[in-house]
């Protein structure tokens, strides 16, 4: 089988053409094979494609696990940089160790730990949809860690009472009692793509672990904790995205001081699986100049 590309940009790769892409990974001292890190209170396990590259970290949205990231991994670490994605604690294959520390403790203080095991230095930082409130929360915390942020298809976990208001306004009965994919990936997508919109409910069916607790944030997003944050920021908006439209991210988005705004045009929440060219070169574009 060759390669088939899809009307969305996203393309089934042939088992021939994935062997070709580890000797090529292998060959410029890459490696995207999975591992684990003991963390405090976690085993977290993470992708690395490894290098000297500057260091990316993708954060995955509630619904997924870093098997979401399969075109992304591969497109930044091709741009020469180090890409790394996790499984937040209770998802996918990273495992809460009660043992080893406080439970269910925060994203951020997971990454954290993650970024001084890996001794990371300064990285980008990109969360998509709920990896967003993550990155964003981070940014708040330890801004001086990071050399650009980049939150896409996110509410961002705002607490401010404009944001519950206007989510309250947009909210659609009954929705959420639906299956994930019908809030979460748009109908383009779903209607062109059917291997890829398949493949996007398994990863979500195996995303949280049966019983897993759901990590707070360090601190709560607010307004004025976003206008604190001096990084340079990306807004990554998806037009058809039924939880956090383009005009709910301009609502938080106006208070990151050193934001820009694109828009990913049919695209639902699921923003970087549905339109990865369109997203990886907004976000690499973005990345190459900070």
């Amino acid at each position: 089988m060759g390669n088939d590309w899809r009307p969305s940009g996203r393309r089934i790769i042939a088992p021939l053409v994935l062997t070709w892409l580890s000797i090529g990974a292998q060959a410029a001292g890459m490696s995207t094979a999975g591992r684990y890190a003991d963390l405090p209170g976690v085993k977290l396990w993470f992708l690395d494609t490894g290098g000297s590259g500057t260091p990316v970290v993708l954060m995955h949205a509630n619904t997924g696990t870093s098997a979401v990231w399969e075109r992304q991994l591969e497109a930044f670490s091709h741009a020469g940089y180090r890409v790394i994605a996790f499984d937040r604690r209770g998802w996918g294959k990273s495992m809460a160790d009660p043992a080893s520390g406080p439970q269910p403790g925060s994203i951020a203080e997971d990454l954290d730990a993650l970024a001084d095991h890996l001794k990371l230095g300064k990285f980008h930082l990109v969360g998509v949809a709920g990896g967003g409130f993550a990155a964003l929360d981070y940014a708040g915390w330890h801004p001086q860690r990071l050399r650009s942020l980049v939150v896409a298809a996110s509410t961002g976990q705002l607490s401010d009472q404009a944001m519950v208001d206007f989510t309250s306004r947009i909210e659609i009965a009954a929705l959420r009692k639906l299956p994930a994919v019908y809030r979460e990936v748009g109908p383009s997508y779903r209607g062109s793509d059917p291997e890829g919109t398949k493949r996007w409910i398994e990863i979500d069916e195996h995303a949280q672990q049966p019983g897993a607790v759901s990590q707070p944030l360090h601190s709560p997003n607010t307004f004025a904790k976003l206008e604190a944050i001096p990084t340079p920021t990306l807004v990554l908006a998806a037009d058809a995205d039924l939880l956090a439209p383009p005009a709910m991210m301009r609502l938080w988005a106006t208070h990151v001081k050193h934001h820009e705004w694109a828009l990913v045009p049919e695209a639902g929440h699921a923003i970087a699986w549905e339109q990865p060219d369109v997203f990886n070169d907004k976000v690499l574009a973005f990345l190459k100049r900070h």
